[in-house]
C-alpha cells in the first residue's frame, strides 16, 4: 500500500519540480544529479521499449515523452543560467566538454551537430511519420476490428466478458496512436529548441566572457564554447534515446515476444541466409589488403550459428513428423464436422453495406451492437423467450447505404440508411432537400436529410430520427412479427430447463408424460405468433396439463394457455385504463357459428367468397375509424370462433387482437365498445 502511494505522488512531485527548475537557481551538485538522472531515466525507457510486446503494454508513453521533454528543457535553463552566470555548470557538463571531445570545439561541435542530424533528421521525422499513418490506419480499422469481435461473440468463439475487453483494447490502441502522433511532435520540437538554445549559448557566452568578465576572444570562445557543447551533448543524447524510444514504440507490431527475442527467432530463421552472410565475410578476409582477422571471425561465428540451426531444424522436424500423426486424428478442412460448422445458417443477421459499417462501434446509444444487446433483452423480459445471437456483417452485394435482415438465411426486410443522414418522418418536409422514401415499419412518407438540418426539420414539425434507431426499429418490427420463428426448440428446452429449476412439479406432470418438447413448442409459437407473451411460463404449463389429459390437438391447447393467461392478454391491449373492443352483430355471430368446420390446420369459417370480403372489409372500416380517432381496437367474440376468426381477420388487418369473452371477462378494466362489425344483409344473401 506504501509503495502504491509514493508512486501516486512521483509524477505529480516531479511535474511541480520541472516547472520549479524553469524559474528557480539550482547549485551545480544538484543539476549534476538531475542531469544523471535524465540520463538513465532516457536509458530505461528505450530498454523498456524493446521488451514490451505490443505498444499498448506501455500506454503511458505518450504522456511519458511531454513529461521527459519537459524536464530536459528545464535542464537546458539551468544548465544554461549557471553557464553565462558563473562559467561553471557541474562536473558533468564539464566531463562532457572536456573528457569527452578531447577539449576539442571543433570535435566536439563536430559531434553535436551529426547527434542532431540524426535526431532531427532521421529518427524524429520517420517516428513521427510512422506515428501519423499508425493514427490513421488504427482508426480506419476500428469498424472492422469491432465487426470481427461481434462476429466471435455470435459464432461463440468468445464470451460476453472477452468481447469487452477485446472493444476495449481496439478502442484503447486506436487513442494510443493519437496520442503517439501528438507526443512525436513534442519529440520534434525538442530537438529544434536544443539546436536554438545551444546557438544562443555560444553567442551570449561569448559575448559575456568578452564584455562582462574581460576575457579575450579566444579565452571566452573556449571557455563558453566548451561548457555548451557539454551542455548540449548531456542534453542531446537523452533526447536522441527518447526519439529511438518513440520509433521503436510505433513501429512496434504485435508479437507473442519482446523485441529482443523476436528479432533473434526472425533474423536466424534462415539457415542459407547465415551460411551466405559467413561465406561473404570470409571471402572478403581474402582480398588483398582487408584485414583478416575480423572478417574470419564474423564469418566464422555465421556458419557456426548455422550449424546450430541445422541441428535445431532437425529436432523441430521430428516433432513436426509427431504432430502430424496427432493431427491424422484431428478433424481436417473438409472433414464432415468442420463443413457442418461452416454449413450452419445463423437463426437472424443483419448485413449492411460497406458504406455502413461506421454503424458498428459508434458513439453510446449510436453503437449498433449496443442497441442490439438492448433489444435482445428488451424481448426476454416482454416475450419471455431469448432472442438468439444477431450476427452482422458487412456485404459488398448490398447497394449503396442498404441494410438487409435475414432469418435462417433468406431476406425479411431491407432498408436504407444513408451516412450522415438522418429520416425526417411528417407533413411540410418538401423545403427540405434529401431523398424521399417511405419508412419501412409504420409506412410513413419520409425524407432522408443532411444531419445538419436536424433542427430545421424538428422547428417545420417533422420527427427526426437517427440512422441506428431506424435499423433497430426495422429489425424489433421484424422479431416482432417472426418470433413463433424464432423460437427453436432448443430455445424450448432451456426454457423448459429454467421452469424445472424452479417448479419441478408443473414440468415432470407435462413433458414428457402428456405431451413432448415438440408439442409443447407449437403451442408457445402460436401463442408467440399472435403477440403473446410466454412469461408466466408457469401458468402455461398447468393450463397444458389440464387440457392435455381429454385433448393434444394444437389449437384446444393454445386456448387453453391463452385463457390461463387471459388477464395479461386484455392487460396489454388496454390503453388509457380502458379495453376499447369491437364487437360482432348477434346474427353474424350466429351465422359464424354454424359455418365454423373442423379441419387439419384446425376450425375454419366455411362461408362463400363473397361474404368473407364483405366481413373483413367490415372489420377494416372499423378498425380505421379507430385509429382516426387515435384509438387502439380488439375484436371481441365468441371462444368457439376466435381462432378460426383470428386466422381470417389476419389477412386483411394483421395487427388487430382477437380476444374471446372468457379471456375478456378475467380482467377488472372497464370496456369501452367503440364499433359492431355486422354484415347482416350480405350474410342473409
Amino acid at each position: 500500500m506504501g509503495n502504491l502511494k509514493i508512486s501516486q505522488l512521483v509524477t505529480p512531485i516531479g511535474v511541480v519540480g520541472v516547472v520549479l527548475v524553469l524559474v528557480v537557481p539550482l547549485p551545480a551538485p544538484l543539476l549534476d544529479l538531475l542531469i544523471a538522472l535524465n540520463i538513465t531515466g532516457s536509458v530505461l525507457v528505450l530498454l523498456t521499449t524493446m521488451y514490451i510486446r505490443r505498444p499498448l503494454d506501455l500506454s503511458v508513453f505518450p504522456s511519458l515523452v511531454l513529461v521527459l521533454t519537459l524536464f530536459r528543457l528545464g535542464l537546458n535553463v539551468a544548465s544554461t543560467r549557471l553557464v553565462l552566470r558563473d562559467g561553471y555548470a557541474g562536473q558533468v557538463i564539464d566531463a562532457f566538454g572536456h573528457f569527452v571531445v578531447g577539449g576539442s570545439l571543433v570535435i566536439g561541435l563536430v559531434i553535436f551537430v551529426i547527434l542532431v542530424v540524426i535526431q532531427f533528421a532521421v529518427i524524429t521525422n520517420g517516428a513521427g511519420r510512422a506515428a501519423e499513418v499508425g493514427a490513421r490506419f488504427t482508426l480506419d480499422a476500428m469498424p472492422g476490428k469491432q465487426m470481427a469481435i461481434d462476429a466471435d461473440l455470435n459464432a461463440g468463439l468468445i464470451d460476453e466478458a472477452q468481447a469487452r475487453v477485446r472493444r476495449a483494447d481496439v478502442a484503447a490502441e486506436a487513442d494510443f496512436y493519437g496520442s503517439m502522433d501528438g507526443a512525436s511532435k513534442f519529440v520534434k520540437g525538442d530537438a529544434i529548441a536544443g539546436i536554438v538554445i545551444t546557438i544562443i549559448n555560444l553567442i551570449g557566452g561569448f559575448a559575456i566572457g568578452m564584455l562582462q568578465r574581460g576575457l579575450s576572444a579566444s579565452e571566452s570562445l573556449e571557455t563558453y564554447s566548451l561548457l555548451t557543447i557539454g551542455d548540449g551533448l548531456v542534453t542531446q543524447i537523452p533526447a536522441l534515446l527518447m526519439s529511438v524510444a518513440t520509433g521503436l514504440v510505433v513501429t512496434r507490431a504485435t508479437a507473442d515476444a519482446d523485441m529482443g527475442t523476436a528479432a533473434g527467432a526472425q533474423l536466424t530463421q534462415s539457415r542459407n541466409a547465415l551460411l551466405i552472410a559467413g561465406g561473404a565475410a570470409i571471402g572478403l578476409a581474402l582480398v588483398p589488403g582487408i584485414p583478416k582477422l575480423p572478417f574470419m571471425m564474423v564469418g566464422s561465428a555465421l556458419i557456426v550459428a548455422a550449424q546450430r540451426i541445422r541441428a535445431q531444424d532437425a529436432r523441430l522436424a521430428a516433432s513436426a513428423e509427431e504432430s502430424a500423426e496427432v493431427a491424422l486424428v484431428q478433424p481436417q478442412p473438409d472433414s464432415t464436422e468442420v463443413l457442418l460448422e461452416q454449413m450452419r445458417v445463423p437463426a437472424l443477421e443483419i448485413l449492411l453495406a460497406p458504406d455502413l459499417v461506421d454503424l458498428v462501434g459508434g458513439p453510446g446509444e449510436h453503437d449498433l451492437l449496443t442497441r442490439v444487446r438492448a433489444l435482445r433483452r428488451k424481448t426476454a423480459l416482454e416475450m419471455g423467450f431469448v432472442l438468439p445471437p444477431v450476427r452482422t456483417r458487412d456485404s459488398v452485394d448490398l447497394p449503396h447505404a442498404t441494410y438487409a435482415v435475414r432469418m435462417s438465411g433468406v431476406n425479411v426486410g431491407i432498408g436504407q440508411a444513408p451516412a450522415g443522414r438522418m429520416l425526417a418522418l411528417g407533413d411540410g418536409l418538401d423545403s427540405l432537400p434529401g431523398t424521399t422514401v417511405t419508412e419501412p415499419v409504420f409506412g410513413l412518407p419520409g425524407r432522408w436529410i443532411p444531419a445538419e438540418l436536424r433542427h430545421d426539420a424538428e422547428m417545420a414539425g417533422a420527427t427526426v430520427v437517427d440512422r441506428t434507431s431506424v435499423l433497430i426499429t426495422h429489425l424489433s418490427s421484424i422479431v416482432a412479427d417472426h418470433a413463433a420463428r424464432l423460437l427453436g426448440r432448443e430455445d424450448v428446452r432451456v426454457l423448459n430447463e429454467g421452469l424445472k429449476a424452479t417448479n419441478p412439479s408443473v414440468v415432470e406432470e407435462l413433458v414428457p408424460s402428456l405431451l413432448t418438447l415438440g408439442e409443447v413448442q407449437r403451442v408457445l409459437q402460436g401463442l408467440l405468433a399472435e403477440g403473446v407473451p410466454i412469461l408466466d411460463l408457469a401458468r402455461i404449463y398447468e393450463a397444458l396439463t389440464l387440457r392435455a389429459k381429454s385433448s393434444t390437438e394444437p389449437e384446444a391447447l393454445i386456448e387453453a394457455a391463452r385463457l390461463a393467461v387471459g388477464a395479461s392478454i386484455v392487460e396489454r391491449a388496454c390503453s388509457d385504463g380502458a379495453l376499447r373492443a369491437l364487437t360482432i352483430e348477434p346474427v353474424t355471430e350466429q351465422t359464424l357459428l354454424e359455418s365454423l368446420r373442423t379441419g387439419d390446420p384446425g376450425t375454419m369459417l366455411a362461408l362463400p367468397p363473397d361474404q368473407v370480403e364483405r366481413l373483413l372489409d367490415a372489420a377494416r372500416t372499423e378498425v380505421q375509424k379507430a385509429e382516426a380517432s387515435g384509438k387502439e381496437v380488439v375484436l371481441v367474440c365468441s371462444p368457439a370462433i376466435r381462432p378460426a376468426l383470428r386466422r381470417l381477420v389476419a389477412l386483411a388487418v394483421p395487427r388487430l387482437p382477437v380476444l374471446s369473452y372468457s379471456e375478456v371477462s378475467q380482467t377488472s378494466r372497464p370496456i369501452d365498445t367503440v364499433g359492431v362489425v355486422g354484415v347482416r344483409h350480405a350474410l342473409a344473401t
